[in-house]
């Protein structure tokens, strides 16, 4: 592909460029740089594909395994809780419904006057036979206010429980998540088991079925032989590893939880099961702006407290937006000005579509592997995971980038701002002004939050759906 002005004829280029030596270089190296650009983008792909496709495979076996075990020992489940958003009541239910024979809850807030301390005082009077308690934490010194409220809810923990299960209140449990958590914590060297969570839109908007793309692409990357991370939302750990590797002292001081741990856990050369039974939907109904928001705060918290992967998805989103975008930019330019050239980018682009239209319907398929029961509502998310590919792939790129800018971050109604190393250096409720003075607060050094809010995220409703069914087996 010759990669010359099209103002100059083709026979005058060539001269040109024959007489400057540098030129022919510089050409050279450019050509290099799009072949190696475009097979690496092409290559990724295919990667990405084989990935998604061996985790709906392994997703399907374990999911057609009947669950009979009941793993023995006490389990203590901390549910941390802050604001009412629609449908906490339900999902609470499903928390005091698990099938797991002996277990303690322990729902944690911040204050009495979170709108979900009522809520949680309803779930607990209908529930029969489950031990259940509050945990009323107070506002964070430090950490972040979920760090807070996990930290104070394991400070005290009764003598007889063996396990420590996690979920958070937006997600809508399974009756045999707890127990197909616990079950996969007998294995050497597995440090925790953990789930994800499966977006439900309330609506067919751009923004959340761009949010419900990224957010299972990401869910993809688990499997048989997954990175050693969990999920915050969905795990659980012995509770002799927790008291051993000293998880509480690594979480002093931190804004987010599971990053933190997972960083424990590799360093300790530990590793981590995923379970797909423990999947959780959660619904989600985001303006742009807050898609955007919630998108960067995932990549923000990867570049502080997994660096070495947040790394990894800048490269590889830059390979993906520079080899689509550019090939499709390079051949709309050739198929505007005549030049026979533009055969090649625009097989590339097309390669680089096909190749994500296959992974989507992969990830489009996994919906109903995991969800039968809600195909009909997430059918419109489903098509655009298949045909949306490069809306996908652009607003990853732009979140990303815009995650690598500052040390600022909003996270329900509490804004923060990081040490260099993911400490909390500053902290300030909504509608509060950042502390005055021209320094952050020395390392090391608390900063107490002001009266408790009781801001809540945005509302959403669950439609009816009885998410707590177990998926077809």
């Amino acid at each position: 592909m010759r990669l010359c002005c099209p103002l100059i004829s083709k026979p005058k280029a060539d001269f040109e460029l024959a007489q400057d030596p540098a030129g022919l270089r510089m050409e050279a190296i450019l050509y290099a740089v799009y072949v190696v650009l475009s097979l690496l983008a092409v290559s990724q792909a295919v990667l990405v594909g084989v990935q998604t496709w061996e985790h709906r495979r392994f997703a399907r076996r374990r999911l057609a395994q009947p669950r009979t075990c009941v793993p023995d020992g006490r389990v203590m489940l901390v549910v941390p809780c802050r604001g009412a958003e629609e449908g906490l009541e339900e999902n609470l239910r499903t928390v005091l419904a698990q099938d797991h024979p002996d277990y303690l809850v322990r729902f944690v807030v911040e204050s009495v006057r979170d709108p979900a301390y009522p809520v949680i005082c309803r779930a607990m009077a209908g529930a029969v036979g489950v031990e259940a308690e509050i945990v009323v934490a107070g506002p964070a010194s430090g950490s972040g206010q979920k760090v807070h409220n996990l930290l104070v809810a394991t400070q005290d923990l009764p003598a007889d429980v063996q396990y420590l299960a996690f979920a958070d209140s937006d997600a809508r449990l399974r009756p045999e998540w707890l127990r197909a958590l616990i079950s996969n914590l007998g294995v050497a060297q597995v440090a925790a088991a953990t789930g994800y969570r499966w977006f439900v839109p309330e609506r067919p908007s751009l923004a959340n079925h761009l949010v419900y793309s990224l957010n299972s692409c990401v869910a993809a990357f688990l499997g048989k032989n997954p990175p050693t991370v969990v999920w915050g939302g969905s795990w659980a750990i012995r509770r002799e590893l927790f008291d051993a590797l000293d998880l509480r002292r690594a979480w002093e001081g931190m804004l987010d939880e599971d990053l933190v741990a997972g960083g424990v856990f590799r360093r300790a050369g530990l590793r981590v099961a995923f379970e797909p039974a423990c999947m959780v939907a959660t619904p989600v109904d985001h303006r742009f702006g807050e898609m955007l928001a919630f998108a960067r705060r995932q990549y923000f918290l990867a570049r502080f407290y997994s660096r070495f992967a947040w790394s990894l998805i800048v490269l590889s989103t830059l390979v993906a937006n520079l080899a689509f975008w550019g090939n499709l930019m390079a051949a709309g330019f050739a198929l505007a000005s005549g030049a026979s050239w533009g055969a090649v980018p625009a097989a590339v682009c097309l390669t680089l579509y096909l190749a994500g239209a296959i992974t989507g319907h992969f990830r489009s398929d996994l919906a109903t592997v995991y969800f039968p029961e809600l195909s009909d509502r997430l059918q419109t998310a489903r098509r655009f995971e298949v045909w949306g590919g490069p809306l996908v792939v652009l607003a990853n790129g732009i979140v990303v980038v815009a995650s690598a800018i500052g040390r600022e971050v909003r996270w329900r109604g509490i804004a923060y701002r990081l040490h260099a190393d993911g400490r909390i250096a500053q902290s300030r409720r909504q509608d509060e002004a950042w502390p005055r003075g021209p320094h952050w607060p020395r390392r090391g050094v608390p900063v107490h939050d002001q009266t408790p809010a009781d801001d809540a995220p945005t509302a959403s409703s669950w439609a009816g759906a009885d998410l707590a069914e177990p998926a077809a087996r």
